[in-house]
């Protein structure tokens, strides 16, 4: 049996991979208190009587204190281990196990016990399954929607990379109310950084999304600190458009371990905020763009007020 919390065994795509340049000392603007909160222990507990795998935890999320403060968190679906490798992550890799049916069951279960008024569901990349697990991904919407018809259901896609067509369209006949795919960072640090996906395929699969169901709203991120430059950020936030994505998120990326990819730099809040005001600027519905921003950061009150954009954008065409 591996034990995930030994570093080795945890990646050991990483093992003999020599350490990476010493991180920057954090700025006082990335630094987080540690959890200690009624509610954040409420949280935790009420994973791990349903055997859910979040991935607040996984993934070393710093805002983990906050959000499960407030009783939110991110389900993390079809096990704990990644068929990929990238370099930023803290999600263990390997050979997972098979998909737990019952999963999905359980997961709804949270969500009701929690009273989630916005729930955040993504996974780990299974290429060892033919479709990518898009049908478990619908059957935990399906799941949801039953316990919790009120409560709005974000998804946090892999890229399905090596599946068929028909994969994305089972997740989206399910009707997620945001279909999110991080795109992660720039093209050019994409094989070094994200070496398993391509970059042109996800941009492409949130295209589809929009053409299949034109009213889905989708969502992608960004990390910066990878070597980025604010050119290539800003090229990004085209292809987006293009792609006629809703919710750009963009957050400091931090280096979990001396084997994942090194800290380039921490950019600053008032790069951050430039990044911001150039995205609005280029049509984006909503944007979240700080140091501790990510994907499922204040997702619910973030979603309320793109869906309000909409609602006011459609508001001024009438």
């Amino acid at each position: 049996m591996r034990d995930l919390k030994i570093p080795s065994e945890r990646h050991p795509e990483k093992a003999h991979r020599p350490d990476q340049k010493e991180q920057p000392k954090k700025p006082s603007w990335i630094r987080v208190k540690a959890p200690t909160s009624a509610g954040y222990h409420e949280t935790r507990r009420i994973m791990k009587e349903n055997r859910l795998v979040t991935v607040c935890e996984e993934a070393g999320c710093p805002n983990v204190g906050e959000c499960w403060s407030q009783g939110h968190a991110t389900m993390m679906i079809m096990g704990e281990i990644c068929t990929r490798g990238c370099t930023f992550c803290n999600v263990a890799t390997g050979k997972p196990e098979a998909l737990d049916v019952f999963e999905p069951g359980r997961v709804a279960h949270a969500v009701q016990t929690l009273g989630l008024k916005h729930v955040v569901i993504t996974s780990v990349d299974r290429d060892d399954v033919e479709d990518g697990g898009a049908e478990h991904f619908a059957q935990t919407i399906r799941a949801v929607r039953h316990r919790s018809p009120d409560t709005t259901i974000e998804i946090l896609t892999p890229d399905f990379l090596k599946c068929a067509p028909s994969a994305l369209e089972k997740v989206v006949e399910a009707r997620p109310d945001v279909f999110n795919h991080n795109l992660e960072t720039v093209p050019g640090l994409y094989s070094e950084v994200r070496p398993g996906a391509r970059y042109f395929h996800s941009l492409r699969l949130l295209q589809r999304v929009k053409e299949l169901d034109p009213a889905m709203f989708t969502k992608s991120g960004l990390m910066v600190g990878l070597g980025e430059t604010a050119v290539q950020v800003r090229q990004v936030m085209d292809d987006m458009r293009s792609a006629d994505i809703d919710f750009l998120t963009i957050g400091q990326y931090l280096q979990p371990t001396p084997k994942h990819h090194h800290v380039d730099r921490f950019v600053t809040p008032e790069e951050f905020a430039a990044y911001e005001k150039a995205a609005w600027g280029k049509g984006f519905l909503m944007v979240s763009a700080t140091p501790l921003t990510r994907s499922s950061y204040h997702a619910g009150d973030d979603f309320a007020r793109m869906r309000a954009a909409r609602l006011e954008k459609l508001g001024r065409g009438a």
